[in-house]
């Protein structure tokens, strides 16, 4: 085990000419360092910021913060303070003993400039989150190596009779097979009757946009599923991406499903929905990943306290375990290292609970609007984007809060 003094001795040029370490040697060293510290070792020699920027280097950086499970965690918030009501991001420390305390927050001009007042996050996936906005800009962020990138607007022709067209859901995955990142969104065409000279929409058709990284492009999907009348529901909680799939509480004419889509085939599939008690008329479904399956947790819409399920899908649907009577809560919003679960409250408040203890901490995280929290591992990964700097992205600190 190396220790933090030997380390620092350890990242010198001249320690590693002197002893005349292995190159693999050196560069599995400085894989384990977090992507602050390689942003500032890129300028101590050439070698080095060239290795960092290799797909071996990239990929072992990776592996090696996911195996030690060092997970950071933003939180999507609005304090209500000022009439734009903008969304921003807060970092959690997630250091041990420092009980989740205000690390910075992050605030991105972009979606001031498009006049968006509102943000949800997709993913995130290699260290790289997915952001769309109720204008409909989306965009890539990479909050470690702090590159962000506006994807192009999709030229794809939309049916001339349509009356109206929205779009009512987004995913972004990873494509394994091409190392590619892909952005999948729902469109939702309307096309308008007329009844006795007043307007009405009789029918609603649905196309399905695929936006690829690699050729910073959109194409348009055919897909029989879609054919047939399936359409996401626009929400955050009800989409999540697990091993390759991204997974979204769709409407069928049959009524309620899960629909998934494989990024590597492009091409969708159905799932049913867990036999929870009461459904969607009494009760609320969060699609999550538990520990690399797809898990769905389900509470009741109304009332306090409440109970959760977790069901999770390992060729089927299982109840993993039931959470019992959790007072002054409104929502879950997300699972931790040890099982803890994050919680909304009902003062919206962020509030961390041990199944296991039933014990609630609050940390002291408020939120105007619904918060979503973002756990990510570090990624040297490139989004081919600008700096923040260049998106005017501020970011201030806890003192600077106070101050």
């Amino acid at each position: 085990m190396i220790s933090i003094e030997n380390l620092r001795q350890i990242l010198n040029v001249k320690f590693f000419q002197a002893r005349g370490l292995p190159e693999m040697l050196v560069l599995d060293i400085l894989s384990k360092l977090p992507v602050k510290s390689l942003t500032r070792f890129k300028c101590v020699c050439k070698p080095w910021s060239s290795s960092f920027q290799t797909p071996l280097f990239i990929t072992q950086h990776h592996h090696n913060h996911l195996t030690h499970d060092h997970l950071n965690l933003l939180v999507k918030r609005c304090d209500g303070k000022t009439l734009s009501d903008l969304s921003y991001f807060s970092q959690l420390s997630t250091e041990k003993g420092q009980n989740f305390s205000l690390k910075q927050s992050i605030h991105l001009p972009v979606f001031e400039m498009y006049y968006t007042h509102y943000v949800t996050v997709h993913g995130p996936h290699n260290g790289i989150l997915c952001l769309e906005c109720d204008a409909n800009i989306i965009c890539l962020w990479n909050p470690s190596t702090r590159e962000f990138k506006v994807l192009p607007q999709s030229s794809i022709q939309r049916p001339p009779s349509a009356a109206d067209t929205s779009f009512s859901g987004l995913g972004f995955g990873y494509d394994s097979q091409t190392d590619d990142y892909k952005v999948v969104r729902f469109i939702d065409n309307a096309f308008e009757y007329h009844c006795y000279g007043n307007s009405y929409y009789l029918e609603t058709t649905y196309q399905v946009d695929l936006y690829s990284l690699k050729g910073n492009s959109w194409k348009e999907i055919s897909d029989p599923i879609i054919d047939r009348g399936v359409g996401v529901r626009d929400t955050t909680l009800l989409d999540n991406y697990v091993n390759g799939f991204y997974y979204w509480l769709a409407t069928a004419p049959q009524g309620y499903i899960i629909l998934s889509f494989d990024m590597v085939n492009e091409m969708f599939s159905t799932l049913p929905l867990p036999e929870f008690d009461g459904g969607f008329e009494q009760c609320h479904l969060h699609l999550l990943n538990y520990n690399g399956l797809l898990g769905a947790s389900v509470y009741p819409s109304e009332g306090t306290p409440k109970s959760f399920d977790l069901w999770v899908m390992n060729g089927f649907w299982t109840k993993q375990f039931s959470i019992e009577s959790v007072p002054g809560v409104e929502r879950p919003l997300g699972f931790w290292k040890n099982g803890e679960l994050f919680l909304e409250s009902s003062d919206n408040e962020l509030v961390l609970f041990d199944p296991s203890t039933r014990e609630f901490k609050n940390l002291g995280i408020h939120s105007y609007k619904e918060m979503q929290i973002v756990a990510y591992v570090e990624s040297l990964v490139s989004i081919d984007g600008r700096s923040e700097h260049e998106e005017h992205v501020i970011r201030w600190t806890a003192e600077d809060e106070v101050g």
